[in-house]
């Protein structure tokens, strides 16, 4: 019996499909290429959505696994650093930041699942839309957290857009504080070489910034468009840029940018920044006020210059 063309061709698209999403109660699985990608970890243990672990178009992860997993070299430090995340530390003086059930900190918000509202595979390109309330430490909502992740397939590259939209249900302060704000946790190996750090694997990160500085005490605290944070990983070169759209509030944002591989956009820490006890970096919104950030996440083989970073950030810079 001869099947229909239509009817084969719809049978066929999930498993054509080149970027792929598959959903599940506590997490959406995320594979390009037929390759696995990433996992989005929603569900109610985790007390803010994460993404682990990051991997580059070849396989090699390019993210920490520590808390989720323990591995040698690793350090087992700040549990709250958790893959690629988005939080703050002091929003209306809570801390959804590092708000481990395994810190003793007071005023521990969390960032719990409302809704998955859409996954989709497809051929180029894959996305979810979810959102997310922000609790206070009692429970109860003060802010509503709308977020796209869109992938893309690509032979060389991992690109990740992330489009946020932060609605107030009360009146809400972001607090000047540099524990924030779009983060990761970069692999071991692509740590900046420092003192202390174990001898496997071998430290070899480097951080620039789109002004051509480099390394944390030039980068961190610093305005810039972008930043990447490239090095070896597994004998192969690679880095992760991360991209602030123009579009976002005080655009360039400061980076919170750590040898021992945080990575972080945070507009908010001015303060700590720019070591200014009269600067207030805070922004507050009133009820129904929002907030949008856009950022893009490149992983490439390379450093920033054989990738061509600087070309890539503007035509994400030229997007609507």
């Amino acid at each position: 019996m001869r099947i229909p063309l239509l009817v084969l061709s719809l049978c066929m698209a999930p498993a054509m499909a080149q970027v792929r999403l598959e959903q599940a109660p506590d997490r959406i699985e995320v594979t390009i290429d037929g390759q696995p990608f990433t996992t989005f970890f929603i569900g109610p243990e985790a007390t803010k959505p994460y993404f682990h672990p990051l991997r580059s178009a070849s396989g090699k992860v390019v993210t920490r696994y520590y808390p989720m997993e323990h591995r040698e070299g690793e350090r087992r430090d700040h549990p709250h650093q958790r893959g690629l995340w988005f939080s703050h530390g002091d929003v209306n003086g809570y801390d959804y930041w590092a708000n481990e059930p395994t810190q003793n900190r007071p005023h521990k918000g969390r960032i719990v699942l409302e809704k998955v509202h859409h996954v989709r595979s497809g051929s180029k390109e894959g996305a979810l839309e979810v959102s997310f309330q922000w609790l206070d430490p009692a429970g109860k909502p003060i802010l509503r957290e709308q977020r796209i992740v869109t992938f893309y397939s690509d032979p060389v590259l991992r690109i990740m857009d992330f489009d946020i939209r932060l609605t107030a249900l009360e009146k809400v302060k972001f607090g000047d504080t540099k524990e924030g704000t779009f983060a990761l946790r970069l692999a071991p190996s692509l740590e900046e070489p420092a003192r202390g750090a174990a001898e496997t694997p071998r430290r070899t990160g480097k951080m620039v910034n789109a002004e051509g500085l480099e390394g944390e005490r030039q980068v961190w605290g610093k305005r810039s468009p972008w930043v990447d944070y490239f090095g070896e990983v597994e004998g192969e070169k690679l880095g992760v840029a991360i991209f602030d759209h123009p579009s976002n509030p005080k655009h360039p944002t400061f980076w919170h940018s750590r040898s021992y591989g945080l990575f972080a956009a945070n507009i908010f820490g001015e303060h700590d920044f720019l070591a200014d006890k009269t600067r207030d970096g805070s922004i507050t919104l009133e009820p129904g006020g929002s907030l949008r950030f856009r950022y893009r996440v490149v992983i490439h083989p390379g450093d920033h210059q054989s990738a061509r970073i600087a070309e890539l950030y503007q035509k994400y810079a030229a997007l609507r």
